[in-house]
């Protein structure tokens, strides 16, 4: 099921590479249920795969870079935050919380880079089983919550986009 979207990936990559310069561009990938999985090519050159679940003015996606980095985005319209951190909790299914460290709050988002350890892939284990995610504050309070239904797909199709990314990226980046 994910090989035709490697391929589509592929064709899209190398479509998006002369237009990354230029301006910021996304092609959709896979939906699934609540998820979206899109490639996007930024101003810099580079890319990122991102899978996402929206809501008007609200979202909570998982990204991955070239570098095989991951980052969790929360997103809202109705936040408005300083370039500061905090530290938070999610939630997935009741399963106990996860610390998030030092969260950094941009403008209407919350951005967490994800270890890469085992501890960041049981994060994203149990993000692909889940059903539903808990964002909360240092105490536990509920802060927003967003359905997961769908989850195990996409981040298949994220991981196989992430595969894509990667191979296009160069090895020498002062060549």
């Amino acid at each position: 099921m994910l090989r035709p979207i490697g391929l589509t990936c592929a064709t899209i990559m190398l479509a998006l590479i002369p237009f990354a310069a230029q301006a910021q561009d996304s092609e959709v990938l896979f939906s699934h249920k609540h998820w979206q999985v899109e490639v996007v090519g930024f101003e810099d050159g580079t890319f990122g795969c991102v899978a996402q679940v929206t809501a008007p003015g609200e979202s909570f996606s998982l990204w991955l870079f070239p570098n095989a980095s991951a980052r969790l985005q929360f997103y809202s319209q109705q936040w408005e935050f300083e370039n500061s951190t905090a530290n938070l909790q999610i939630e997935v299914d009741r399963r106990g919380f996860w610390a998030l460290t030092n969260a950094e709050l941009y403008m209407n988002s919350v951005l967490f880079d994800i270890p890469g350890s085992n501890d960041g892939a049981r994060l994203l284990d149990e993000i692909a089983a889940g059903q539903r995610l808990y964002l909360r504050d240092e105490s536990g309070s509920g802060v927003k919550d967003y359905s997961l239904s769908g989850s195990r797909a996409s981040m298949g199709a994220l991981a196989e986009c992430g595969s894509v990314i990667a191979d296009v990226a160069p090895a020498n980046p002062f060549n």
